[in-house]
């Protein structure tokens, strides 16, 4: 996962604020995961799940729950990415020269490595693929795309191919109309933010959540016929 928490990194940039992820208990879901569970190990791959008005079935659910524990596992990262971006600029923004920019890199780049590098490595090849999903959704702009402007177009060209060698692309965008998987994810938000579950961040482009259920709905009665 090298790759992925060198990516990541970049996007949590500050030296002035530090954030921290308060570990919250993902066991009482009405599933519990268990440590022979394959999702620990990263092994299931999520089959499309349209959710309804209609009572999940079992297997169904399993998987809902699963996706959901990844959620609420790396949002506080893409929450946190999207404020520490716009520190970032308005840090750079008082730099005049590429000296000073040079210089403020490397002690951002100090400060990330000691403040989350333990933390992203503990993430999972898919928690790693959700956060993707999640920083574009947060700050409009792919990891990629990110990276490639905080470092250089080489460096997120290998970077992007290095993921893709373990299913993650971090050109991947978020799109909640196009994505079973992004629905779910925006349904999972909406509850936690409702419950309390999640602190809530607007995202770059908000999205109407009524008009998101209406038309996931429609699809679920047209596959129905």
């Amino acid at each position: 996962m090298q790759f992925i928490r060198f990516s990541i990194l970049f996007l949590f940039l500050t030296v002035v604020a530090h954030g921290q992820v308060i570990s919250r208990d993902t066991t009482k879901m009405g599933y519990v995961l268990r440590d022979t569970d394959e999702v620990l190990n990263d092994t299931i791959q999520l089959e499309e799940i349209i959710v309804s008005k209609e009572k999940l079935d079992p297997d169904a659910r399993k998987q809902f729950l699963i996706l959901q524990s990844r959620v609420y596992r790396t949002y506080p990262y893409a929450k946190l990415a999207s404020e520490r971006l716009t520190l970032l600029n308005k840090g750079m923004e008082r730099l005049s020269t590429n000296k000073e920019k040079k210089k403020y890199f490397k002690i951002v780049e100090s400060y990330l490595n000691d403040e989350f590098e333990a933390k992203l490595k503990k993430l999972s090849r898919s928690q790693g693929r959700i956060l993707v999903k999640l920083i574009h959704r947060q700050t409009g702009t792919t990891t990629f795309d990110l990276v490639k402007t905080l470092k250089s177009g080489w460096k997120a060209f290998w970077s992007n191919t290095a993921a893709s060698m373990f299913d993650i692309n971090l050109k991947t965008e978020y799109a909640p109309f196009e994505s079973n998987e992004d629905f779910l994810i925006e349904t999972i938000l909406a509850r936690a933010f409702e419950s309390g579950r999640l602190q809530n961040q607007m995202p770059a482009h908000p999205v109407d959540i009524d008009k998101l259920n209406d038309f996931w709905e429609s699809k679920a009665q047209q596959l129905k016929r």
